[in-house]
């Protein structure tokens, strides 16, 4: 009886051992499940943030047509994305050539979480077939990922070989309509040619004449002929030391001021002209009291200049006093509401050099004008025509 009960003892502690035992590995074996679930989790969540899908506009279209294909790759935002290397002109598959490639699109998505970056393709297939279109491989950041596969069906045009006179030879170019629009460059182009070549002239020809492009005049009051004279007689009496020292002198400046007088109040060169030769031409139409006068100045100057004659001081102030009245008497009293005559400016040569770098810097400038309106010019027409 001791016996037995000390099997079923024995019987039950290794039960209940081995009981701890699985006890124990059980709850090793589901933290490891627990683990690789969460882990798989992860990394689903982690691959769910890319996705790599790829369309066609039509998956039906004729030989020779465009038809669209669309390259759409979600990443999160920061990612680092290749695409395919694929240029225009490549075969994404024998007889299907990409015809065009469009810039990529990025949009921000998910609250800026998310980059949607779009690539478009216009594709073409140059024989009729049934296609399957590989998925497409990109690489975000040091993984690759794959798009979907595509088919689509590409159909002949038919041909209708029984009636062959329904078809037409191939038609001419056509003739687009005449357009302003087109020329308006063109003509505004030349319109400032005909303008710039003769300023381009005018400014070679003023530089090689040694001519100014434009003169400094202003307009500048002249005093009448008989008020400059009187202050020329007014200055001399009050230097009267020619007077007692010099009578020569003194009898120069008079008859010079009388003469400059005559010339501006007559209109002859009296200035060039001896004292007998104004006389007799102030004669015509002269008052003979008024040429007694200037006869008797102009005799004592002439004795006193070529004869060495000398005179006393009151001769010279009677004769100073005789050309002031014959001033007077023969004046001509201007209207104070004439316009004044326009006086030109003398150039300096300073003025003169600055007008020329002027008109080369601007003549340089209109050069390069010309030259770059004639490129263009001859770009449009070589557009138009070629």
């Amino acid at each position: 009886m001791d016996s037995y009960m000390s099997l079923e003892t024995n019987s039950l502690g290794r039960m209940i051992y081995n009981t701890n035992i699985c006890g124990r590995n059980t709850g090793i074996v589901g933290r490891a499940i627990a683990f690789c679930v969460a882990a798989m989790f992860v990394f689903q969540t982690i691959h769910a943030q890319v996705t790599v899908s790829l369309r066609l506009d039509s998956v039906q279209f004729y030989v020779g047509q465009h038809d669209g294909l669309e390259l759409q790759v979600t990443l999160p935002a920061g990612g680092q994305l290749l695409l395919p290397p694929l240029k225009k002109g490549m075969e994404l598959m024998p007889d299907v050539e990409i015809v065009r490639m469009d810039r990529p699109d990025t949009v921000a998505v998910n609250e800026g979480r998310q980059l949607q970056i779009t690539q478009r393709y216009v594709i073409t297939a140059w024989d009729s077939s049934f296609y399957y279109l590989p998925p497409m491989q990109v690489k975000v950041d040091t993984t690759t990922y794959e798009s979907n596969s595509l088919a689509f069906k590409v159909y002949t045009i038919d041909v209708d070989t029984l009636h062959a006179d329904v078809f037409f030879p191939p038609r001419d170019i056509q003739a687009l309509p005449f357009s302003w629009e087109d020329w308006n460059g063109i003509i505004y182009g030349l319109l400032t040619l005909f303008i710039l070549v003769p300023f381009i002239a005018f400014m070679h020809y003023l530089i090689a004449k040694g001519k100014p492009i434009f003169r400094l005049v202003r307009r500048k009051k002249r005093l009448p002929a008989h008020q400059v004279a009187i202050s020329e007689i007014e200055r001399i009496k009050e230097e009267r030391t020619w007077a007692r020292e010099d009578s020569k002198e003194y009898y120069t400046l008079l008859t010079d001021t009388l003469r400059t007088y005559i010339q501006e109040r007559y209109g002859f060169s009296a200035m060039e002209m001896t004292s007998t030769e104004i006389i007799e031409r102030l004669t015509q139409d002269g008052d003979e009291t008024s040429l007694k006068e200037l006869r008797e100045i102009f005799t004592i100057a002439d004795l006193v200049k070529f004869a060495k004659w000398t005179t006393r001081i009151n001769e010279n102030d009677a004769n100073l006093v005789a050309a002031l009245q014959y001033i007077n008497d023969t004046k001509i009293e201007e209207d104070p509401n004439a316009v004044p005559e326009p006086e030109v400016v003398k150039e300096t040569d300073k003025a003169r050099q600055v007008q020329v770098t002027v008109m080369r810097v601007f003549m340089g400038l209109a050069l390069l004008l010309v030259a770059a309106i004639i490129g263009i010019i001859s770009w449009r027409l070589y557009e138009m025509y070629v």
